[in-house]
């Protein structure tokens, strides 16, 4: 089974339960020589800096599960890839699957995605400098980690992935990126 990195939406263990029912969380890990920024779409990636460290949470991912995690996180429609990098965690380095947002640029967060990151963040343990990250790249507008605000599909056109409609409030969510279905 490979190992997977999540320091983003998958770090909420009750959303990863539901992706990916065999997955086994590990423990707190990070990934170093990168930093964390905002795609394009207003979700987060991960990009190259020598001098700085992600934190986030490993997972023991089965083979059976990265279709409906690869489904969540756009692959298909080129929203992320996939790629293996080196991530200390509590069992010392592993080579575990990263997926890395193709849109990296100045991009606003997606309406409540930011405050549910950071609730995870807070519910995995990580550190309190990983936490001010969060909150920084929501220009410091998030408060206290409470319910996330309903999300809403980002503004403006998105490239490469078409939205087919956004989800009622009340409904069942897909396994995808909150408020939209991702189609190829």
């Amino acid at each position: 089974m490979p190992f997977y990195f999540a320091y983003g939406s998958n770090m909420d263990r009750a959303a990863m339960a539901a992706r990916c029912p065999r997955a086994r969380m590990l423990g707190l890990a990070r990934l170093e020589r990168h930093r964390l920024a905002l795609m394009r779409e207003g979700y987060l990636t991960v990009m190259r800096d020598p001098r700085r460290a992600v934190h986030g949470l490993l997972w023991d991912l089965p083979l059976a599960d990265m279709p409906a995690l690869d489904r969540y996180e756009g692959v298909s429609a080129g929203l992320y890839t996939k790629m293996q990098q080196p991530v200390v965690g509590e069992a010392g380095i592993r080579k575990a699957l990263v997926y890395l947002g193709t849109n990296a640029g100045s991009g606003a967060p997606a309406p409540g995605y930011l405050e549910g990151v950071l609730d995870a963040a807070v519910q995995a343990g990580l550190p309190p400098a990983a936490l001010a990250e969060i909150t920084a790249l929501a220009g410091g507008r998030i408060g206290r980690p409470g319910p996330a605000a309903p999300a809403r599909p980002p503004a403006g056109p998105v490239a490469a992935v078409r939205p087919t409609r956004a989800t009622p409030r009340d409904a069942p969510r897909p396994a995808t990126k909150p408020g939209w279905n991702w189609t190829p």
